[in-house]
């Protein structure tokens, strides 16, 4: 039986129980345990000298790594809340509101991202300090910017903060999600909430501190941060760690060498494996790296039939699909069976319970579609400062609502047929087109847009937009596409732009994105599949 504890004590007792166990491998280098251990807590007792206390919030914008890891466990000790910004987004403003709304004190980033944050420092009061882990030498672009892995080791754990601050009701991270209008809202997650969804997922999926996990998705990513990070330390198990997924002749061999036995990817990269999967690429996967996989794991988008299939026939391996949210921290159900239930998400995780809701909040009945709702030890309780959206994300009787719209069967397994959320998912990353279309929408000689999201051919979707220029506006396409490049980040472009002399309205002049996307659809198998794929 596994116990509930807050995320820093999980790393003590695994560092008690493992000293000598390798917690993680990253750039060649083996940290165990107890290395581990003493680097949290010397990171902890740093960000003590800088006059974090429980209940303080600092980001995070770090590609993967093992400093990632050290810097979240030293917050968790001292009781403070961390906030993981995804460094993919480059744009002040978006960053600016992130660290403003949370408050946050310190960054923990990279010298990649050194300077975009040196400019939102100087715009948000509350940011104090900014520590970068590969900071060149002989380089002091700002007195409030340190070293942060040498000021790391020069540390010393002080009595103040030897026994952990925070407890399971205390808050663990700040995740800001996009809304779905206006700005991004942060779902607050406790350490309560992770360690249910990690006792619960380790149960199903009976896993042990045997098993090896790499950590490919991102680790801002709620479902890479929980599973493929926390998981492993709660269980005491060994992960690996990759900055990149790309190129992947690296991390594959690292998985042969490192006798990974789990694999969690997104499914596109479960398409392209499956395709590689042929003649003497086969025998290298199969034979090599997924040597000693037991099961992979696909998440953070939706997982096609065609897809599973092929990777489950070409790999000999079966591959799991599951549905969470980052609300729900993040795992509510997982699919374990492998032939009468394909196509669905399973039923719900131990201690989760899943309800169908029509539009009054009203439950539906076994096999009718409605909103999926959820309740569970697992669902977060609100969004960060932002009481209305919290109010809104809740029914009456409180049961957080997903968004999306699916039906559960007789025998409890869900299956997800809808997102009731005007959402497009790029590579496992959310991108709410309202937001995006209201900065599209700031170019001069634009009437209205419309963003969907169309299937790229390898199990996710690429972004189209759909503009009405202005009449008599003198409008310069070659500006505009350049105007899109350097105000929205590269997974929130669209890849494919169509103008039109009206878009389709309902009765109340709504747009009637449900015919974009049927158009957008139609044109792409008129065009075929090489064509579509040369305009991706």
């Amino acid at each position: 039986m596994i116990r509930k504890k807050d995320l820093y004590t999980a790393l003590a007792d695994s560092a008690y129980r493992y000293p000598e166990n390798t917690a993680a491998v990253f750039e060649g280098v083996r940290y165990s345990y107890h290395e581990l251990q003493i680097l949290v807590d010397k990171c902890a007792d740093l960000f003590w000298a800088c006059g974090l206390r429980k209940g303080d919030k600092a980001a995070i914008a770090h590609k993967n790594s093992i400093w990632f890891v050290v810097a979240n466990f030293a917050l968790y000790k001292i009781g403070a809340a961390a906030v993981p910004v995804n460094f993919m987004i480059s744009k002040v403003d978006e960053i600016k509101f992130i660290l403003e709304d949370s408050g946050a004190k310190i960054v923990v980033t990279q010298n990649e991202f050194l300077k975009t944050y040196l400019k939102v420092k100087a715009e948000v009061p509350s940011l104090k300090h900014i520590f970068c882990s590969d900071l060149p030498a002989q380089t002091d672009p700002d007195a409030s910017v340190k070293d942060f892995i040498n000021e790391i080791r020069k540390s010393k754990v002080q009595p103040e903060i030897i026994e952990p601050l925070a407890k399971l009701d205390d808050d663990a991270f700040i995740l800001y999600t996009s809304g779905t209008t206006g700005q991004p809202k942060g779902a607050v997650i406790t350490h309560g909430n992770l360690a249910s969804n990690i006792i619960a997922g380790a149960q199903v999926f009976n896993i042990t501190p045997e098993d090896t996990l790499i950590c490919l998705l991102p680790m801002f990513h709620t479902f890479g941060w929980t599973v493929c990070a926390v998981l492993p330390i709660y269980l005491g198990m060994k992960t690996v760690i990759t900055a990149n997924i790309t190129p992947p002749a690296g991390w594959l061999h690292l998985m042969g060498l490192e006798k990974v036995t789990i694999f969690i990817a997104i499914p596109q990269l479960f398409s392209v494996l499956a395709k590689e999967a042929r003649g003497l690429k086969r025998l290298y996967l199969q034979y090599w790296a997924f040597r000693k996989i037991r099961f992979c794991i696909s998440g953070a988008a939706p997982l096609s039939k065609d897809a599973q299939q092929h990777f489950e026939k070409n790999l000999g391996i079966p591959l799991l699909e599951g549905y969470g949210l980052t609300e729900c921290s993040p795992i509510v159900s997982v699919n374990l069976e492998h032939m009468d239930k394909k196509g669905t998400v399973g039923p719900a995780l131990p201690g989760v319970k899943i309800a169908i809701k029509d539009d009054d909040e009203r439950d539906l009945p076994r096999g009718v579609e409605g909103e999926i709702c959820v309740k569970g030890p697992n669902v977060f309780n609100s969004y960060f400062n932002n009481p209305e959206e919290t109010k809104e994300a809740f029914t009456r009787d409180g049961w957080f609502k997903t968004g999306d719209i699916g039906l559960v069967d007789e025998e409890g397994f869900l299956s997800i047929k809808d997102r009731k959320k005007d959402m497009i998912i790029i590579k496992g990353l959310k991108v709410f087109s309202a937001q995006v279309e209201a900065k599209i929408m700031e170019y001069p000689g634009l009437e209205e847009c419309a963003l969907v999201g169309v299937p790229d051919g390898r199990g996710g979707e690429f972004i189209k937009l759909y503009a009405v220029k202005a009449a008599n506006a003198d409008f310069d396409e070659a500006a505009f596409r350049k105007f899109l490049k350097q105000n929205l980040d590269s997974y929130k472009r669209p890849r494919d732009i169509e103008f039109m002399a009206e878009l389709p309205k309902n009765s109340l002049r709504k747009i009637l994105k449900r015919e974009l996307r049927k158009d957008a659809l139609a044109k792409l198998t008129a065009r075929g599949s090489r064509a579509a794929e040369d305009e991706i």
